[in-house]
Parts: C-alpha cells; structure tokens; sequence
C-alpha cells in the first residue's frame, strides 16, 4: 500500500468531522453521532468483533470488509470525542521510537 492511499484516512476524516459540524437526515454519520456516545462505542465493539471473527471463519473479503467497517466507526468515535486520527498516530510514533 502506496503512503498517498493512507491519506484517504484523513480525507474520510475529514468528510466525518463536515458530517457530524453540519448533520443532516441523510447522513448516517450524523444519524448515529446523534444517538450518542454509548451507541457508536457499541457499534466499534460489533465491529471488532465481527472483524475478529471474520478473521478466525472468513475469507479475506470479508476481513477486508469488516476491517473497513471497524476503521469507519473507530473514526467516527475518536472524532465525537475530540480526538484525531494524527493524535493518535502520535502516540503509536512515540511508541515506535520510544
């Protein structure tokens, strides 16, 4: 995977946070934003677990999928409690060097 094709994170990242600072009935980021944080920390935990299963029992399309899913959510969670994907990022870097 290319280093520009990361940079889709931060492109949907972005998309996320229009999402969620203009919500509207068509967009299922604000719709879920709107039911609260308890509601999109259990969508992130369906979506591990279904990515962990999928990797135990499935094919790689659907861990692709799942991962996918997981990567979204995971998003919009971090960015409903005011935490960006380069905050984390700086923490796994610091890990890294550290």
């Amino acid at each position: 995977m290319a280093n520009h094709d990361l940079q889709f994170l931060t492109t949907l990242e972005s998309v996320i946070l229009e999402r969620l600072g203009n919500p509207s009935q068509e967009s299922y980021t604000a719709s879920l934003a709107a039911l609260g944080s308890r509601r999109i920390a259990q969508k992130v935990g369906e979506e591990a677990i279904e990515l962990a299963l999928a990797s135990v029992a499935g094919g790689r399309a659907e861990v692709l999928e799942e991962a996918a899913d997981l990567l979204y959510h995971l998003l919009v969670l971090l960015n409903t409690q005011n935490v960006r994907l380069a905050d984390t990022v700086e923490i796994l870097e610091a890990r890294h060097t550290g």
